[in-house]
């Protein structure tokens, strides 16, 4: 059975196309189900015999074969491109490899095209690849397309492919259904943003020179480190880590499948952090990457398993389906409102009446404490929480171009805390020799972590 707002998109393109308009775009927050609903246009316009066939695009074999499982099931057939099939599911990166037999053979043929996250093809005077394919070839073969997205905006501000945009650049949307309605509906959680920041960073650099900073933000924009450094920080990844460990393991005393979430900034990293899981707070997880050759088969793996953490480099942070992901770690690189909110959708799925709460932990970098604050800007009212923890010491490798390399300094290597977050060394320690023969080694302290929680839509 449909959601109210699938079957009232799915009549609304259906008229629009039956009305002579060939393209549609339908922008739907993650996590609501916009395939199930591509799949019933595609069911209707089949059963009327206005097309032929359905191909549909998408930016990653993980998001193609969901694809394909919804329009498998809708269909009811296999929907994978052999002879007699009612269409396929193909990611944009197979567009290079279509032959001239292949596209005159599709030419010959009347298709819906869908295009999945179609904010990932740049139209305009400079499209990008994916782009140019969509214009160039794939729209004078398609009957009609329908173009989905949750997040309607490129990056790098350039149009979307076949969008429409006003004079003032907002692009023309032909529906619309928003976070705020599927959390009301009951088909989303509710987003909790926690935005781990600390309240005294020193820094002592390779020449014996010591600043101070008051946060994250004052941090990264003031001292020069990479973001990335604070990234691979041991202080900062076992602090958000245990955060959300801490709210994993009470979300799972009523639902014991319940996963969560790291994005990564690196292959390194995310070794790093499943190592942490593991050593530190005694949790299982898999890792997967845009390294691994069987990636997709490890996320469909991991979406029936109970394990409680994946920890991903570019694999899942849009249109991938695992609805027990419930609590995510932001510890990416990436720091664009784009990424931000596909990232966040990954676990707003909700899979019953109490399943009500999504957790997100991140860094209060500037922009993402923007990117944070602005999900709320419809929203009733807003929570604020604070917590203190205790200082943390770690020397960070701040050379550009390179994996961040750290130590943290433990086991005995600092006696004594004073109690403003600083450090008193009373001993020579290997890593402090390390650090005193690398140039570009620098010691960072870290003062009391605390969090504010944007709980928002409540």
């Amino acid at each position: 059975m449909l959601r109210a707002w699938q079957a009232a998109c799915a009549d609304r393109a259906y008229q629009q196309y039956m009305a002579g308009q060939q393209h549609f775009l339908c922008l739907a927050t993650p996590g609501a189900g916009k395939t199930i609903m591509a799949a019933e246009i595609a069911a209707r316009l089949l059963s009327e015999k206005h097309i032929d066939a359905v191909l549909c695009f998408s930016p990653s074999v993980a998001i193609a074969n969901g694809i394909r499982t919804t329009f498998s099931h809708r269909l009811n057939c296999s929907f994978s491109g052999g002879l007699g099939e009612l269409g396929a599911s193909l990611t944009y990166q197979s567009l290079a490899h279509f032959t001239d037999g292949l596209w005159q053979s599709l030419g010959k043929l009347r298709l819906l095209i869908v295009f999945d996250e179609i904010h990932h093809c740049a139209g305009g005077e400079e499209p990008n690849a994916w782009g140019s394919a969509i214009i160039a070839r794939l729209q004078q073969y398609a009957r009609f397309t329908l173009a989905l997205t949750g997040t309607p905006w490129r990056s790098n501000a350039t149009p979307i492919a076949l969008a429409v945009y006003s004079k003032e650049g907002q692009i023309h949307r032909d529906f619309t259904y928003g976070m705020a309605e599927a959390i009301s509906d009951g088909f989303c959680r509710r987003p909790n943003i926690v935005l781990v920041d600390n309240d005294a960073l020193m820094l002592t650099r390779a020449n014996g020179k010591k600043e101070s900073f008051e946060s994250v933000s004052d941090f990264i924009e003031g001292s020069g480190v990479p973001y990335q450094a604070l990234l691979s920080s041991k202080s900062v990844m076992r602090h958000v880590l245990e955060l959300a460990s801490h709210r994993l393991r009470d979300i799972r005393q009523q639902s014991p499948d319940a996963a969560g979430l790291v994005v990564a900034a690196s292959v390194q990293h995310a070794e790093i952090i499943a190592e942490l899981l593991r050593r530190q707070f005694k949790q299982e997880s898999v890792v997967v990457t845009y390294r691994h050759d069987k990636a997709a088969e490890t996320i469909e793996a991991f979406r029936h398993q109970s394990t409680p953490w994946i920890v991903s480099v570019g694999m899942i942070s849009e249109g991938t389906d695992i609805p027990r992901l419930q609590v995510c770690c932001h510890l990416s690189r990436v720091k664009t409102e784009l990424h931000f909110r596909q990232v966040l959708g990954r676990i707003l799925r909700k899979r019953s009446e109490h399943d009500t709460d999504a957790w997100l932990y991140t860094l209060a970098e500037s922009n993402l404490t923007r990117f944070a604050e602005q999900l709320a800007v419809d929203v009733p009212e807003c929570h604020l929480l604070f917590e203190r923890q205790q200082p943390h010491c770690d020397i960070l490798d701040t050379s550009e171009g390179t994996l961040i390399k750290h130590r943290s300094l433990e086991k005995g290597s600092i006696d004594k805390w004073d109690t403003h977050g600083d450090v008193s060394i009373e001993q020579g320690t290997e890593s402090l020799t390390a650090c005193s023969q690398a140039a570009l080694q620098e010691l960072l302290v870290l003062g009391h972590f605390k969090q504010r929680v944007l709980a928002h839509f409540l």
